[in-house]
């Protein structure tokens, strides 16, 4: 009888949320990444947005002020300043805080006591030595017992640990595409753990939503640049994965460079063979791993990703072309920035933090033209 009665309580809890939807915050909802998780989660039959919070300038406006793209969705909640509606935030079951890198760690520590889950799109977290996040941003972790109970969310490589956690580290979109690819191939030492180049490009998006000057359109159209030159703050993210898959130390070299689109990251990287391992060793392998995976695709053939071919969707595009150079291959990956490499892989986890189907929500085709 009490084995009927539980079954009874847990099918009707099951009902309601598939009525009413997980409960859901976006802190730094007026943001790139704030309005790519809308527009996806509009699509997520198991979500409901509760609360949208944004920085003091937009702060009580209504979401289709900022973003006039959602005019036609009814009963969004308003903006709000966070503190506003910080006892409705922990009600939510998940909470994905889209601010700046440095002033998570204060929010996420007011919310840690209470239930809800966070995912952290922020860089927040990303780091596991508080002294390496001290040196690259600038300023002391503040939220150092918080850091060790992060979980890093590249998901296809860490589903295990991602299963029920309560805080998420979303990894930063150039060491999506970077790690993916390397992350295998080193744990069977298939390539060498030295002189991996990693030549990286992206829309403007990646630069937030800000005024900057870099950012304007006569800085950016008809041109391309490099910038963050030999101190780009995803390098120790990346190296952090990469070190862990080599088990040893590892210094990569690192240069990206801002294109004139407004989204997409396309990655060449250069690697050095094993010794007696061949590109199609490198292929076989990546194809190994991810044959299982919705999202992360080996290309056939000599077939080259690009980022239009994954444009607004979770997709990530890789192939494995041999170099002219002896002993040596070149990875090609490809990602859209604000979906795969921020919101879109933020989903993917809270799918897998809430054990739902992995790709609810995400099932959107790339957009080409």
């Amino acid at each position: 009888m009490v084995n009927i009665a539980f079954t009874v309580v847990i099918f009707v809890s099951s009902y309601l949320v598939s009525i009413h939807g997980f409960r859901i915050a976006i802190l730094g909802a007026s943001g790139y990444t704030g309005a790519e998780l809308m527009r996806l989660l509009l699509n997520h039959p198991e979500t409901k947005i509760d609360v949208l919070s944004a920085t003091d300038r937009n702060a009580g406006q209504e979401f289709k002020a900022i973003y006039p793209q959602f005019s036609y969705v009814k009963n969004l909640p308003k903006l709000t300043k966070w503190e506003e509606s910080q006892k409705q935030i922990e009600e939510c079951d998940v909470a994905f805080c889209c601010l700046p890198h440095g002033t998570t760690q204060e929010i996420i520590s007011k919310l840690s006591k209470s239930p809800v889950k966070i995912v952290d799109l922020s860089a927040d977290f990303r780091l596991k030595d508080v002294n390496v996040y001290e040196k690259w941003y600038g300023k002391a972790h503040a939220a150092v017992e918080l850091q060790k109970q992060a979980v890093y969310g590249l998901t296809e490589l860490n589903r295990e640990n991602i299963r029920g956690c309560k805080l998420l580290a979303n990894p930063g979109c150039y060491p999506t595409a970077a790690q993916l690819p390397l992350i295998p191939l080193l744990r069977s030492k298939l390539i060498l753990p030295e002189d991996i180049i990693i030549d990286a490009k992206s829309g403007v998006t990646g630069a937030g939503r800000s005024p900057k000057e870099s950012s304007l359109y006569c800085e950016v159209a008809d041109g391309i640049h490099a910038y963050s030159v030999g101190n780009h703050r995803h390098a120790p993210e990346i190296e952090q994965g990469l070190s862990e898959a080599a088990q040893q130390e590892m210094i990569i070299n690192f240069t990206p460079h801002l294109m004139p689109m407004s989204r997409g990251i396309l990655e060449s990287i250069y690697v050095k063979l094993s010794p007696g391992k061949t590109v199609e060793h490198l292929k076989e392998r990546l194809i190994e791993q991810y044959q299982d995976e919705s999202f992360v695709h080996i290309l056939e053939g000599s077939v080259l990703p690009q980022t239009r071919h994954v444009r607004g969707s979770n997709h990530v595009f890789i192939n494995v072309v041999k170099d002219r150079v002896p002993g040596r291959a070149i990875i090609i990956s490809a990602i859209d920035n604000v979906v795969k490499g921020a919101s879109g892989q933020a989903i993917q986890n809270m799918n897998v933090m809430l054990d739902l189907p992995e790709t609810l929500g995400l099932l959107q085709a790339p957009m080409f033209p």
